[in-house]
């Protein structure tokens, strides 16, 4: 069903907005706590006439909100991250923590105002966040999660060691071909006795050779 929020409602939208909502929620929730009233014809005329009575403030509002979305125009957020195997992370990251990075990077907004996918994110990787500024400025904005510096030490150290690992086996496979060769060397007496005897042959050919 259709309400007119009293007011801003986390997740859900600002004041004077129409959204669409379970019955139960509106009716259990939203209507009960005084924070939203049913859409119906009667109150949607009301809410088109308290928005022409403040047109000139929400000119304002939507101003303001307007140059606060172009501030993440070609803005860059790097959320980082503690990192376990692959790219799963230690935790999660969640609109609260964008929020506080905009917030450092000068762009003013409330976590409330920030809906990512699925409300947390556990991996690493590119993400696109709705950021809303007003009932009727909503932008997306691209953000990333990255690993922190501890995971990234931790990594190369894990590669680092796998590398060791890898070099220490190959000389342990080369060592034991080498080994296997050796055991046909002249050192090895059997086949010694098979070059005497190759070699024994070969004059025996040659002399028959000479007769003839």
């Amino acid at each position: 069903m259709n309400v007119i929020l009293k007011q801003d409602v986390d997740g859900l939208g600002f004041e004077f907005e129409i959204v669409s909502v379970k019955p139960g929620y509106a009716r259990n929730f939203l209507i009960p706590r005084g924070l939203a009233t049913v859409a119906t014809p009667k109150n949607v005329t009301a809410l088109n006439e308290v928005l022409e009575a403040r047109k000139a403030e929400e000119a304002a509002l939507i101003a303001d909100a307007t140059a606060k979305s172009a501030k993440l125009e070609g803005l860059v957020i790097n959320l980082e991250a503690k990192v376990g195997n692959g790219d799963k992370l230690f935790g999660s990251v969640n609109n609260a923590n964008l929020a506080e990075a905009l917030v450092k990077a000068g762009v003013e907004i409330e976590k409330k105002n920030i809906k990512i996918p699925g409300n947390t994110i556990k991996r690493l990787g590119k993400y696109t966040a709705k950021v809303r500024f007003h009932r009727t400025v909503e932008v997306d904005f691209d953000f990333a999660i990255v690993p922190d510096a501890d995971s990234i030490k931790a990594a190369e150290e894990a590669a680092k060691t796998r590398a060791e690992m890898a070099k220490l086996d190959a000389q342990k496979a080369a060592n034991a071909n080498k080994e296997e060769g050796s055991i046909f060397n002249f050192d090895n007496p059997i086949y010694a006795m098979d070059k005497k005897k190759q070699a024994k042959e070969e004059v025996a050919t040659e002399e028959a050779q000479t007769e003839e």
